[in-house]
């Protein structure tokens, strides 16, 4: 049995990761704003909070961390000249400073395991230049690297970072981009594969990399895109 905290765990593919641990029979402790609907479970420790404003410190964590997901994430798209400071700062607080803080709360605790997995989450805009994407792609770029860095750097404690960048994932963070018919065809069309990312994609290689089905890889940003970020389909 492992001990996996899961940021963002009460909604979009953080939601699906902690049931698919709990039906591992994995102890999950949720770092979110609201339970929404968690499931109540006696393998599930619930901490409120919002990362992009306070820290949680290790002593409300498990005294050994095996595994990581940090899935809180933004998506504020508009035209660079109209983009305020406060935008980039928001952005940058909450996909990369809560990150940060989040990994060095539970850092002790991954080294304690012994064999410790975290996983980040990028996007294909950082890979593939996308207009009114300036400011994700500037904080999640940082995330790219942040997770090469600490590979590096943690690889002899045998904890492994990785991250996921993907394309438009039907989660409600993306549903204003998702909400008639028509942005949800298009979407689909814009990507090679034919339609959207879901968050059980997603959650289902976050738990492949959590897992030690993963464990000969880190230091990879993997493009979950439906081939957006790699391929050109002919006109």
């Amino acid at each position: 049995m492992k001990n996996i905290v899961i940021a963002g765990g009460s909604s979009g593919v953080g939601r699906v990761l902690v049931d698919l641990f709990l039906e591992q029979g994995h102890s999950v402790w949720v770092i979110a704003r609201s339970m929404r609907d968690l499931p109540q479970h006696s393998a599930l420790r619930f901490i409120e909070a919002d990362l992009s404003q306070t820290t949680v410190s290790a002593e409300h964590l498990p005294d050994t961390i095996h595994g990581l997901a940090y899935c809180p994430g933004s998506i504020q798209l508009m035209p660079f000249h109209r983009m305020k400071a406060e935008v980039f700062t928001q952005d940058f607080s909450l996909n990369v400073m809560g990150a940060i803080q989040l990994i060095q709360a539970c850092i002790t605790g991954m080294k304690k395991s012994g064999s410790a997995a975290v996983v980040l989450y990028s996007t294909v805009a950082v890979q593939t230049g996308m207009p009114f994407h300036a400011s994700v792609a500037a904080s999640k770029g940082a995330i790219e690297g942040l997770t090469r860095s600490l590979a590096a750097e943690y690889a002899a404690n045998g904890i492994r970072f990785n991250a996921i960048a993907p394309s438009l994932t039907d989660t409600p963070l993306a549903e204003k981009l998702l909400n008639t018919p028509e942005k949800r065809e298009n979407s689909n069309k814009r990507h090679p594969i034919g339609r959207i990312g879901t968050a059980q994609d997603i959650a289902a290689l976050s738990a492949f990399l959590l897992n030690d089905s993963g464990s000969w890889i880190t230091g990879q940003v993997l493009h979950a895109d439906g081939g957006m970020g790699a391929l050109k389909l002919l006109a």
